[in-house]
């Protein structure tokens, strides 16, 4: 029998070092003090007999024998994640989760989500990080979030992704600017109006000058933003016509605060997926992809005209 040889605390302080590179990172996220985790990792070692980390100028570097034994350690942490499920127990996982989401996301279903979660795990907290979908991605990629709920495309590659459908985009306008409109349209009819869209950067103003340029359209009256809230409040304000997903304004058009312009052209939809890393992450963090798409799919359902 091991006995208390070792501890999951000590498994977990290696764990978390890891993958944040350092021992203040790893104290902040775990609660606790950098004193505490230096602690516990050199009685791991002590316990080993062997160095697992190699710390030098603020950085921190595994042994070969420290990868071998982290990946250990993850399993081992995840055995006892499966013994707390097969006891049914979910209140007993005491952990934090790093949730990183777009906007839409943010003003359409993460509450219920958030609701969802907190009755499945009581006791985990949750830190929530709302962005553009490229900053949750480089995050991601750092070990900065365990799990986002981001579009593509993606930057990052990834062990853990599964697909919470599509989100197709609507033009839209304030009832004073459509009845000025055509009851069909172009882009270039719009032109004469300014065109609130997202960021720059993102795949609806991308394809939207793609598509300008293709149709030799002026782009002067585009204003991208990279806050989709401010282009609906300025399209309800009537400073513009919004190329907006549909999701984030079918409530207004339900309530005839705005109107969805016929218009013959429209960029992709957006494709949303929860993503991790599968080999990394605690396993309630899998469960929380899935509890994502169980909600992305309901909302969706009773969102259907």
């Amino acid at each position: 029998m091991l006995g208390n040889t070792f501890t999951l605390k000590q498994l977990e302080a290696l764990v978390w070092v890891a993958d944040l590179g350092s021992f203040r990172k790893a104290a902040q996220h775990l609660n606790t003090t950098q004193p505490n985790i230096s602690s516990r990792i050199a009685s791991l070692e002590a316990t080993l007999g062997t160095i697992l980390m190699q710390r030098d100028a603020g950085s921190v570097r595994l042994t070969d024998k420290g990868r071998e034994i982290l990946q250990a350690a993850r399993a081992v942490l995840r055995q006892a994640e499966e013994l707390i499920e097969v006891a049914a127990r979910p209140d007993l996982v005491q952990n934090r989760l790093r949730l990183g989401v777009t906007e839409l996301i943010a003003a359409t279903w993460l509450h219920e989500y958030l609701r969802r979660l907190k009755a499945a795990y009581p006791e985990v907290s949750f830190e929530l990080t709302v962005d553009l979908s490229r900053t949750l991605d480089r995050a991601l990629a750092l070990n900065e979030l365990d799990l986002t709920l981001q579009t593509a495309p993606f930057a990052t590659t990834v062990t853990g992704q599964i697909e919470l459908g599509e989100y197709p985009y609507v033009w839209v306008a304030s009832p004073a600017i459509s009845a000025e409109l055509p009851t069909k349209l172009t882009v270039k009819d719009l032109i004469p109006h300014t065109l609130l869209t997202h960021a720059r950067h993102t795949q609806a103003f991308t394809e939207l000058s793609d598509h300008a340029d293709a149709n030799a359209l002026p782009k002067a009256g585009f204003v991208p933003s990279s806050s989709m809230s401010s282009c609906l409040q300025m399209t309800l304000d009537g400073m513009g016509v919004s190329l907006l997903p549909e999701a984030m304004v079918a409530k207004d058009i339900a309530a005839g605060k705005l109107v969805h312009l016929c218009v013959d052209w429209a960029p992709n939809p957006l494709r949303f997926c929860a993503r991790y890393h599968a080999e990394k992450v605690a396993r309630f963090v899998l469960h929380a992809a899935r509890i994502a798409e169980e909600t992305a799919t309901d909302f969706k359902e009773s969102n259907k005209h």
